[in-house]
Order: C-alpha cells, then sequence, then structure tokens
C-alpha cells in the first residue's frame, strides 16, 4: 500500500502512526526534514519522478509499505497522477491537504469557484497566458522557466491591466509572502524558487458571479452562432450566423488557444471565439470598425485585444503566433493576408469570401504554405414572414467558405 500525504501551506507533518512500520518515504527534501522519518525506513528525495517510481516498486514487491509526502492537494496536479497510472488507484491511500491554490485566494478572501487553474510546470508557457489573457479569474501553477517574470513579460505586452498576485512559501510563518504587482513590476523581478502559486486578475471582476457549476464554462451558456442582432454592425456588415457556425467549428477555437480575427468588422466571430475560452486579437483596418469590435466584446463580457491597423502589415506586430486564424476581409490583399496568417498560423486557417474571384487566390495561398485545404459554397434562405400570414424563404447571399489545416507533423510536440 502507497499511503499519499498533503503537506504544507499551513498542513501538520503527517501523524506518527502514519509513518510508523513504513520501508520507504518519498518527498521533497523539506518535506522529509520536517516529517521525521523513522529510522530503519530508506527515503528518497524527489527529483527525476522514474526512479523513484522504480524504488517504489522494489518495496511493494517486497510487501513493504510505502509513505509519499507531498504538497498540498497531491490528486490536485500532484503525484497522485502517476502514482495511479504506474501502480492503479486501488494501492493508493491518499490524505490531501489544502492546495496551493486554495490557500492564495483565501488569503486574498476571494471565492474561487469561477477560477480556471492552469499549470505551466514542465509545460508551454504560452497556454497559460492564453488563459490569463482570456480570463479574469486564473491560478497559474509555475515552474522553471515558467514563473511570474515570465508570464509578467507576456501579459505585459498584451494584457497590462491585469494583476497578478505571487505567492510564495504559503504556509511558512515565516518566510510566507503574497505580493499584488502589475505584469511589468513582475517582469522585473527575480522571485527566487519558493513561488507556490500566481493568480492573474482582472481588478474589476475578481469577485465573480455566484455559480452553480465550478471552474470556467466549456460553452456559453446562451449557445453560439448568434443572431446579428447580439452585435452592434454597420449595414449588416458582420459574418451572418451561418457562416460563424462553420467558422467556429473549423476554427475550434477553446480555453489556452490564440485566436485572430482578421479584417474583423464588427468583431462578431472575435467575440464568438473569445465566449468559447479562447484569448482573441481582432484586427481591423478602419476607426470605427475598432470601436464596435471593442463596445460589442464589453457588450458580451469577454476580453478582445483590437488592433487598429490593415493586414497583413499589422500582423507583424501581433507577436505570440496564433493557433487559428479567421480572415473575414481583404479585397485585393486577400492573396497576401491569407500567406501571412498561414506562415505563422499552429493550427488553422479559415477565410470568408463573398466574391468568387477571391477563391483561387486565397486557396493556393493556403496550399502553398502546406496546408491541406477543403471548402464549400454556404448558400442559405431564412424564414420571412408575408402579408396574409404566410412566410417565404429569403435568400441570404452565398459566401464561400474555405479552410486550411496544417498536417500533425507541422504541431507535433505543441502542448494544447
Amino acid at each position: 500500500m502507497i499511503t499519499v500525504v498533503g503537506t504544507g501551506t499551513g498542513a501538520a507533518p503527517p501523524e506518527r502512526e502514519l509513518l510508523a512500520g513504513a520501508g520507504l518515504v518519498v518527498g521533497g527534501r523539506r518535506h522529509l526534514e520536517a516529517a521525521g522519518v523513522p529510522e530503519g525506513a530508506e527515503r528518497v528525495v524527489l527529483g527525476p519522478l522514474a526512479p523513484a517510481l522504480d524504488v517504489v516498486e522494489r518495496h511493494l514487491d517486497k510487501g513493504r509499505r510505502v509513505v509519499v509526502l507531498a504538497s498540498g492537494d497531491p490528486g490536485f496536479f500532484g503525484i497522485v497522477r502517476a502514482l495511479a497510472e504506474r501502480f492503479g488507484p486501488e494501492r493508493l491511500d491518499v490524505r490531501p491537504g489544502v492546495s496551493s491554490v486554495a490557500t492564495a485566494f483565501a488569503r486574498l478572501a476571494l471565492p474561487w469557484d469561477d477560477a480556471v487553474v492552469v499549470s505551466a510546470h514542465g509545460r508551454e508557457l504560452r497556454t497559460a497566458v492564453n488563459v490569463c489573457r482570456a480570463h479574469p479569474k486564473v491560478a497559474v501553477l509555475t515552474g522553471p522557466g515558467a514563473g511570474p517574470a515570465e508570464l509578467g513579460a507576456a501579459l505585459a505586452r498584451t494584457s497590462p491591466d491585469r494583476r497578478l498576485v505571487v505567492a510564495s512559501s504559503l504556509g511558512d510563518p515565516d518566510r510566507e509572502r503574497v505580493e499584488r504587482v502589475t505584469p511589468a513590476e513582475a517582469a522585473a523581478r527575480d522571485w527566487g524558487t519558493a513561488v507556490s502559486v500566481v493568480l492573474c486578475l482582472d481588478p474589476a471582476r475578481a469577485l465573480g458571479a455566484v455559480r452553480t457549476l465550478a471552474g470556467p464554462e466549456r460553452a456559453p451558456a446562451s449557445g453560439w452562432a448568434l443572431e446579428e442582432g447580439a452585435f452592434a454592425h454597420r449595414d449588416s456588415m458582420i459574418t451572418k450566423f451561418e457562416v460563424r457556425a462553420l467558422a467556429l467549428a473549423r476554427l475550434g477555437p477553446r480555453t489556452g488557444d490564440l485566436v485572430w480575427d482578421v479584417g474583423a468588422g464588427s468583431g462578431a466571430v472575435a467575440v464568438e471565439c473569445a465566449r468559447l475560452g479562447a484569448a482573441v486579437v481582432a484586427v481591423e483596418k478602419t476607426a470605427d470598425g475598432a470601436g464596435r469590435v471593442r463596445a460589442n466584446a464589453d457588450a458580451h463580457g469577454v476580453d478582445v485585444t483590437v488592433v487598429h491597423g490593415t493586414a497583413p502589415e499589422a500582423l507583424t506586430a501581433l507577436g505570440e503566433d496564433p493557433d487559428a486564424v479567421f480572415v473575414g476581409g481583404g479585397g485585393r490583399e486577400l492573396p497576401a493576408i491569407v500567406t501571412a496568417c498561414a506562415r505563422r498560423a499552429r493550427r488553422t486557417v479559415v477565410v470568408a469570401m463573398a466574391a468568387l474571384d477571391r477563391v483561387p487566390g486565397a486557396r493556393e495561398a493556403l496550399t502553398a504554405a502546406g496546408f491541406s485545404c477543403d471548402g464549400v459554397l454556404l448558400q442559405s434562405s431564412r424564414l420571412a414572414p408575408l402579408p396574409g400570414d404566410v412566410t417565404r424563404l429569403a435568400a441570404a447571399n452565398p459566401v464561400f467558405l474555405l479552410w486550411g489545416v496544417r498536417p500533425p507533423a507541422r504541431t507535433e510536440g505543441v502542448a494544447q
């Protein structure tokens, strides 16, 4: 049997009876020192996980009891997963402590049933950054190369109004620190190795609404492909909901993704991607259009970074490469815009066109960039009332929708 004990963040050392009779005690150096490992028990200081698990297996094969000491709740982004995968859940006796995330929010007296928790420990930092850009309340579990400084540097460029709360040495009465800083301030400091967790908050929305379901909503409660009336737009210059529905299906926006909406117009696609959890940048060449995108994002309570500029030139300053791109305008510059987007998109580019003449150039740009390309002509007719309590079908303008998908070999190693 493996007894897994959560310690730290204010938890008392494990009771002596939990350690009594153990043939092996595994944990971090500070956990082992605080626990008082009994004489005769082998101890393993956790470093690389695989060798430690091999030692655990040898002791189990000899019928010896093993105790594993971990920080906080070991089932929450912790060692329980690795132990269960290797030895089976039925061989584990888990005694959880209080997680660093729960402790950090408690120090701020904030509820966290609406928080998103993302781990950057041993993973790509970009996913955590995009989650912080898209959600008002995020807890980031940090790691080497993915700490407060790196997170702050990324957010200072895109979301300078966010506030970071850096919690270090939680539970240690002599060393615990909980510091509130701007992303730029976080980027300018060396935080050392004692950071427990970083919270990223939108100060205006940190308290959050009353929830009945914990965590972020996977999809908006009111659905997607919203009616055009849900957005401010000019002279019906908006991606119609039938087109938007298929575009969203091909873009696949999700929490942790970065999506560009190029030629955003009203920003309907940008807002819908943000409602589905992605971080979004909307590029719009007209000043009044950029204002409408901001207004629509505010009306739907989502975060969209709006860039007032003309593609493809404006794309060079956007920084991080996107996971998916929607191109909704372009005119004669469309092939150049699609080419620029395809060079940087990690997964998908979707292009909407009303003019038949634009299709060959857009398709060639996608295939030349190595994307597999497919598409459809969307023609729809909506119900429209006529006098006399009868209904006719009113045809909408046809739209070509092309999408390019990067082959899997080009995305190997990308953490999602």
